[in-house]
């Protein structure tokens, strides 16, 4: 069922993109979109203020224990997105979503096979996989 809905997103991104079929143009469109959520998550902070941004330095030490360090680091947010902030960062990242797609259609990729592989990836190498 879900791999319906990521090919019918798919076909749908397909069938809607008509002014920006040039890559150039997608890569930007892209480009655009990622700054525009990064501007959208800082205005939450700086005008609503519904989150806050408390920036340290993270604590790398640990024995080796992978599961220490993932307690250990910290995200740096503080808060709860209002349901304004989060709905304006939502349309955002689907129109990220948008033309990543659409950056798919156009090298002839299918995002549910990138998806699937990915996270093989991820299941196989694990801890070893860490970003």
């Amino acid at each position: 069922m879900k791999d319906m809905l990521m090919d019918e997103f798919q076909y749908t991104v397909s069938d809607l993109l008509v002014r920006n079929k040039s890559i150039i143009d997608q890569i930007t469109k892209f480009q655009d979109t990622n700054a525009r959520i990064n501007r959208t998550i800082v205005k939450a902070v700086t005008q609503c203020g519904c989150i806050k941004i408390h920036a340290k330095k993270q604590n790398h030490k640990t024995d080796g224990d992978i599961e220490e360090l993932k307690k250990l680091m910290k995200s740096h947010l503080e808060g709860k997105l209002c349901d304004s902030c989060r709905d304006i960062i939502e349309k955002e990242v689907g129109r990220n979503l948008f033309y990543l797609t659409s950056i798919c259609n156009t090298l002839d990729l299918n995002l549910y096979d990138i998806i699937i592989k990915e996270l093989g990836r991820l299941k196989i190498l694990g801890n070893y996989n860490l970003r």
